[in-house]
């Protein structure tokens, strides 16, 4: 595809990957001029600048507009593609890569860059939070916590991810939501609630299984309060995909859903944080956003 078209790369200094590696710049840079694309690469300056840049690359003409950095940088490229003509290209260096995972697409070195000349464009789905865009996955509670704690860690990555949460867990208060699909209606203390539009938040970590980027659905997943005993077994239940086994654990499906809280607070969308209202409504925007894949991938 990207021979054909014309490419805007958005490349993030401040991602974790692409801080420690500056020289991925100039790989994207020389990959330009060795395919003698119509490309060009511009660089983010501050927050939400990605949404901004792909914007105006939109504006320009651009119909695949690549985003170099992790799940936040993806977010603000995204959110300006949504339901324009344009293709979302990933080059996925974050220290989840939640929806690069569950569409396949391999990280900087394992065949990203292969993917943006020889892929083919996806349809999937994306969803809203109280107007808030995301792609991947958004969640409020203990999750919505950690990935406050989690951005303002220096360094990132699995170790750092299961190191925190370690330390944060056991001290975490659940609070109380009752929560709608239009159908269904719980009202729990939850430990975690976690709406997902892939399978996973990251690294493998599978929040929920089976769920389908392009079926028209949005998955939400409780977690209850697991207590010391059954925390223990959950986490590697999370990493194998087989919550669904969990007493600690229920699942819904739907495409939209009310979320109420006791208090404002925190929620996440593909792990950036934001100040919200006790009251969530969460939308799926069906088949809204084209994002450029392998080719072997459904």
């Amino acid at each position: 595809m990207l021979r054909a078209v014309k490419t805007r790369f958005i490349f993030n200094p401040r991602s974790g990957h692409n801080a420690r590696n500056p020289h991925l710049l100039d790989r994207a840079r020389s990959f330009i001029t060795e395919h003698r694309l119509d490309a060009t690469v511009v660089l983010t300056e501050q927050p939400r600048h990605a949404t901004d840049l792909a914007r105006r690359a939109v504006d320009e003409g651009c119909r695949l507009v690549v985003a170099i950095g992790g799940d936040g940088t993806l977010n603000e490229t995204a959110a300006a593609l949504v339901g324009t003509p344009a293709a979302l290209g990933l080059i996925p260096c974050g220290s989840g890569n939640g929806l690069g995972r569950h569409l396949g697409i391999p990280g900087p070195g394992r065949g990203a860059f292969r993917t943006l000349l020889e892929g083919r464009v996806r349809t999937i789905d994306t969803g809203t939070v109280n107007g808030l865009p995301f792609f991947n996955a958004m969640g409020v509670g203990f999750d919505a916590d950690l990935s406050a704690r989690f951005n303002q860690l220096t360094r990132r990555g699995l170790p750092a991810y299961i190191g925190t949460t370690c330390r944060m867990v056991f001290g975490y208060r659940p609070a109380t939501y009752s929560i709608s699909n239009g159908h269904t209606r719980l009202d729990t203390r939850a430990f975690i609630v976690a709406v997902a539009n892939s399978d996973q938040y990251g690294n493998d970590c599978f929040i929920a299984p089976g769920a389908s980027v392009d079926d028209g659905l949005l998955d939400l997943t409780v977690l209850n309060p697991p207590g010391l005993l059954g925390a223990l077994p959950l986490l590697p239940r999370l990493f194998a995909g087989r919550i669904d086994g969990s007493r600690s654990v229920r699942r819904l499906r739907g495409a939209r859903f009310s979320i109420v809280r006791t208090a404002p607070g925190l929620v996440h969308t593909d792990g950036e944080t934001h100040e919200t209202g006790a009251v969530l409504e969460i939308v799926v925007r069906p088949r809204s956003l084209h994002v450029l894949v392998p080719a072997a991938v459904g």
